[in-house]
């Protein structure tokens, strides 16, 4: 299957990867963003798109002039990353268990930060830059450099994964942390009242935006950049202590060297160049999908997940989906399905099996295999995975 173009009467065209009909509030989203006047050509929509705030989740915009944050989001920087190892399926026999316990001692889940700042945490660069950012996260910087290198929570995960060949592969997902979030909320408040100064009428009020050249746009792209970095340093910071947990079981502790690195963003925005333009790209729940890019889309904790190729596909914007995509929100998940059904669906997997990750059961999500159908045409698969330890955050 290939995109559709909906119609929604809107100014600019929405192109749709996705293999369902939007639904009211969904193709409403669509619309409003495709009614943006400084909205670039049209809108993609990937296959796993579902409602999000503002802007749908699996949406892909570029724009001139101007920039909307609530189209990034609040988990600014989220994304994936993923090593292949020089290991193999039958290693890891009968240390699965132990494995998923060291993990969880080295990489802080939920609400939990580090108890001590490694040296590499303490050496980045971008310490240097803190001061710059926004007035309203200034208190936060140690409790920013306690939380590089945790996972946080949600649908955020780290998994042992076995490709189709049996070789070991490390992959998690995760973002930019509180600092992340703090500085996506404080800079969307300041959208919505400029919006208000401006007397701007919106059709969503969190489709505030910053126009290009003011100094809100300025100090907005600034820490957007900033908390990118910083998400990508803490799944760095992150994978190399999981790829040290398994090379001490796997390795009597020593170094490897991965065969393949992937670490890709899927809440975001750059600059690129789109049609012959330089336009800003905000991609909220997809990857890039350049003919350069390797990307990683992972199913729920109990599916496969992919490492693919880009293909270079124009009309998305060089982009392709997340993941799989929620088919039922957390509350709805909770009251569908039951610990039973968790279990079930879990099996063969090390990992937490009890209510408290019910709203992340693979049933609560779109099936992957349909998704990776539905966009052919923006990538080809490098690497099937299939996880035998996951941790959640």
């Amino acid at each position: 299957m290939t995109y559709e173009q909906l119609n929604l009467a809107a100014p600019k065209p929405v192109f749709s990867w996705a293999n369902h009909p939007l639904g009211k509030d969904e193709t409403q989203m669509a619309k409003n963003v495709a009614s943006l006047p400084f909205v670039f050509k049209h809108v993609a929509l990937m296959p796993d798109v579902h409602l999000g705030k503002g802007a749908l989740v699996g949406s892909v915009l570029a724009t001139q002039d101007a920039i909307l944050p609530a189209a990034v989001g609040v988990d600014i920087g989220c994304g994936m990353s993923a090593i292949k190892l020089p290991f193999r399926a039958q290693q890891l026999d009968g240390k699965l268990k132990q494995i998923r316990r060291d993990i969880e001692a080295a990489i802080p889940v939920g609400f939990n930060d580090n108890s001590e700042i490694e040296k590499s945490v303490t050496n980045w660069q971008g310490w240097r830059d803190f001061k710059d950012l926004h007035p309203g996260v200034q208190e936060l910087e140690a409790k920013a450099a306690r939380q590089l290198g945790s996972l946080g929570g949600g649908n955020h995960f780290l998994e042992v994964c076995l490709d189709s060949e049996d070789q070991v592969w490390l992959m998690l997902h995760s973002g930019s942390r509180h600092i992340g979030n703090m500085l996506a909320q404080r800079h969307i408040q300041t959208a919505k009242d400029l919006m208000k100064l401006s007397e701007i009428k919106l059709p969503d009020p969190e489709l505030a935006y910053f126009v290009q050249n003011t100094p809100e746009f300025a100090a907005y792209w600034h820490d957007l950049q900033w908390a990118q970095n910083y998400a990508k340093f803490n799944r760095d910071v992150m994978m190399a202590r999981f790829q040290k947990i398994l090379e001490q079981h796997l390795a009597g502790g020593r170094p490897t060297q991965p065969l393949l690195q992937v670490n890709c963003h899927h809440n975001y925005a750059e600059k690129e160049q789109h049609y012959g333009e330089s336009v800003y790209v905000t991609r909220k729940g997809a990857v890039r999908a350049r003919e350069t890019d390797y990307g990683i889309i992972p199913g729920s904790m109990g599916a496969k997940s992919f490492i693919v190729r880009g293909k270079g596909n124009a009309i998305s914007y060089c982009s392709c989906s997340h993941g799989a995509g929620r088919l039922m929100s957390r509350n709805k998940a909770k009251k569908t399905y039951s610990l039973d059904d968790l279990v079930q669906q879990t099996a063969g997997i090390e990992c937490r099996k009890d209510e408290g990750v019910i709203d992340e059961i693979p049933a609560a999500y779109k099936p992957i295999e349909q998704v990776m159908a539905n966009q052919a045409d923006l990538v080809e698969v490098v690497a099937t995975l299939k996880q035998v330890v996951c941790v959640k955050g």
